[in-house]
């Protein structure tokens, strides 16, 4: 096996894995090779999910990993819905016991969540108004107590990703102002219901898209949280829509792919992942179970799009950037994960042993 030698932060550290491969596969009947960063993909999954994993046995931080570049930024676990911020969501706005499961209630706490992304400002509305609930929504008492905190040196917004101001549509000075207006608008056309008689997970994110402001990114997105909760049961494997990091992650991993679909692409890595993890010895441990899905091969090109700035200088992409903004600091312990009931994972993790939190 031809190890890469990395020279990281004076630290030298050997890539796992054998990055002189390069293969030309076919995807969707069309020829394209592999660059040296494929099987660091593959890596990386199973190396982020045994960090995830390790944090659950209570493993101290110095021995979560020997990967430097993993030690020192910041990255999303292999399972999107294992991140803070949407066990967050599952957990506390989604299946919490005193809030409703009512289709109309779902989708408005959801979507308040969401569009601005941040665990805080959830709680900071909650603290003020008591239970988040349609029946005390207000667009002018949310925004005036909204404002106190922005005024106060605050961020209300998640740096995840850049939401739209959505200033076209309604108008208003600042962004938060207009993403209150913008759920009072979803509300008024009857969204709730659509997303609910929806047949399939792209006609979800579809219903989405048609959504002022919303973009393709945002749309999947939002279809897969919804997706979270009991107003829609498609399977996560259906469709994918890739996000710019992830187009950037996926220029990265193979040669000239302008001709190939992006999802067409995440399709194949879906569908052969537990060959490539046998291919490259990488000793991935699924999700109680559940393979990576469709949004997970997604994120994770766009994770190995950051570390490769770090990893393989020399790989340009097609965003061009060479740093990674966000550092690593470990948090407080992590609870035990709780995914959505339909799942199947819960009373198995409950049952598990190896997890000591």
């Amino acid at each position: 096996m031809n190890l890469q030698q990395l020279d990281i932060f004076g630290t030298s550290f050997s890539l796992p894995c054998d990055t002189s491969f390069q293969e030309d596969l076919s995807i969707s009947g069309m020829q394209i090779r592999t660059t040296s960063l494929f099987p660091v993909y593959w890596y990386f999954a199973a190396e982020r999910q045994n960090i995830f994993r390790r944090r659950l046995a209570n493993i101290s931080s110095g021995l979560l990993t020997s990967d430097p570049i993993l030690s020192e930024y910041k990255f999303t676990n292999a399972y999107r819905a294992s991140d803070r911020v949407s066990q967050y969501l599952i957990r506390n706005v989604i299946y919490r016991n005193d809030l409703s499961q009512e289709s109309d209630e779902v989708f408005f706490r959801i979507m308040l969540f969401k569009l601005f992304n941040k665990i805080q400002t959830w709680e900071f509305l909650e603290r003020h108004f008591g239970l988040l609930t349609l029946s005390n929504f207000s667009c002018k008492d949310f925004d005036k107590k909204l404002l106190q905190e922005i005024k106060q040196g605050h961020k209300i917004y998640s740096a995840a990703y850049i939401m739209p101001s959505a200033k076209e549509t309604f108008g208003n000075k600042y962004k938060h102002q207009n993403h209150l207006c913008l759920i009072e608008y979803l509300l008024c056309k009857e969204i709730p219901n659509k997303i609910k008689g929806a047949n399939s997970l792209r006609e979800s994110y579809e219903i989405l898209r048609s959504i002022p402001s919303i973009g393709p990114f945002l749309a999947f997105q939002y279809a897969i949280d919804l997706n979270y909760s009991n107003l829609t049961n498609f399977d996560e494997s259906e469709f994918v829509v890739a996000g710019p990091g992830a187009l950037d992650g996926i220029s990265k991993c193979f040669v000239s792919t302008e001709d190939i679909p992006a999802d067409q692409i995440i399709h194949y890595m879906f569908a052969n992942q537990e060959y490539y993890f046998r291919k490259f010895s990488c000793n991935f441990i699924s999700l109680w179970g559940r393979p990576l899905q469709l949004i997970d091969c997604q994120n994770i090109f766009c994770e190995i799009s950051k570390y490769a700035r770090i990893a393989f200088p020399e790989i340009i992409g097609r965003i061009g950037r060479n740093r990674i903004k966000q550092r690593y600091r470990i948090r407080t312990p992590i609870s035990r994960p709780w995914y959505p009931p339909k799942w199947g994972l819960n009373y198995s993790i409950e049952n598990d042993d190896s997890i000591n939190v």
